[in-house]
C-alpha cells in the first residue's frame, strides 16, 4: 500500500485531555460573570439551560449523529434571557456568545497535554505525508488547544464536527478530509483511539485504520477490527512499515 496521507483523531489520540463539564464551578462562574453584565440567573439555571439548548440544537439537526454548536448555544442563551431589549452594548454582545464558549472550556478543563513523543513523530511524518485531522467536538475549542499544545501547523485540513452538524462515525467527516487532502481512500490510513467513532467511522469512509489505545476511548466493538494495533504514539512508525511492507 503507497500511503501518501494520514488523518488523526484529535482528543484521546494526539492530546490527552481532561475535562469535567458536571463541576458546579462552571456554572457558578459564568452566572457571576453575567451577574456583573446585568444579566441575573443562579448557577443552577445556568447549567440546567445550558444542557436543555445542548440537546434542543441536536434534535433539531435531524442527523443520525447529531452534533451541536457551542457559539450558537450560547448565543440563543443570551437571546432568552435578554430579550428584544438586551441594555448590553450591542458590541459587547456581538462578542459574549464566543467568549462564553471558551470561558465554559477553559474552566472545565483539568488536563491538556500532548501524548509523548507527539510532536516528535510529527516532525518525521510531515516530511513524508499529508496530515490531516478529523475530529469530534467544538471548533472553538479544538484550534485554540491544538496551537496550545503546538501542532496545528502540521494539518491540513482540519476537520471538526461542529462546523458540519454531525459527528462520528458518519462517514461524511472523512470523506470531507479526504476531499481536502485530494487523496482517495486506498492511499490514507486513519489513526484514532474509539473503536466506534473512529475505527468504523474511518472503515466506512474505505479508509484503512490504526486504533491507538490510549488511555480514552472505547476499546471494543463487536465486529469491528482495525487493521493494525499502537500502544504508544511512537508505534505508528511501526504501523506505517506494516502497511507499506511490499
Amino acid at each position: 500500500m503507497k500511503i501518501k496521507g494520514i488523518i488523526f483523531d484529535i482528543n484521546g489520540t494526539l492530546i490527552d485531555i481532561h475535562t469535567d463539564e458536571g463541576h458546579e464551578e462552571i456554572y457558578r462562574a459564568i452566572s457571576h460573570f453575567l451577574a456583573y453584565q446585568g444579566i441575573h440567573t443562579h448557577r443552577g439555571e445556568v447549567r440546567d439551560e445550558y444542557f436543555r439548548l445542548m440537546d434542543e440544537q441536536r434534535r433539531e439537526r435531524q442527523e443520525g449523529h447529531p452534533e451541536f454548536d457551542a457559539v450558537k448555544l450560547w448565543r440563543d442563551f443570551l437571546k432568552r434571557k435578554l430579550g428584544p431589549a438586551p441594555g448590553v452594548p450591542r458590541t459587547k454582545l456581538e462578542a459574549m456568545p464566543l467568549f462564553l464558549a471558551e470561558m465554559y472550556r477553559g474552566l472545565s478543563l483539568y488536563r491538556l497535554q500532548l501524548y509523548p513523543e507527539v510532536r516528535t513523530v510529527l516532525d518525521e511524518l510531515a516530511q513524508r505525508y499529508q496530515l490531516a485531522v478529523v475530529s469530534d467536538g467544538q471548533s472553538v475549542w479544538a484550534h485554540p488547544e491544538m496551537r496550545a499544545v503546538g501542532i496545528a501547523s502540521y494539518f491540513r485540513p482540519i476537520i471538526i464536527s461542529s462546523d458540519y452538524g454531525y459527528r462520528k462515525p458518519d462517514r461524511r467527516l472523512f470523506e470531507a478530509a479526504l476531499k481536502g487532502l485530494g487523496l482517495k481512500p486506498d492511499k490514507v490510513i486513519f489513526v484514532g483511539n474509539d473503536m466506534y467513532h473512529d475505527v468504523l467511522g474511518a472503515k466506512r469512509a474505505g479508509l484503512k485504520t490504526v486504533f491507538f489505545s490510549s488511555n480514552q476511548g472505547r476499546k471494543h466493538l463487536d465486529g469491528v477490527e482495525p487493521d493494525y494495533i499502537i500502544y504508544q504514539f511512537i508505534e505508528i512508525k511501526k504501523a506505517l512499515e506494516f502497511f507499506e511492507r511490499p
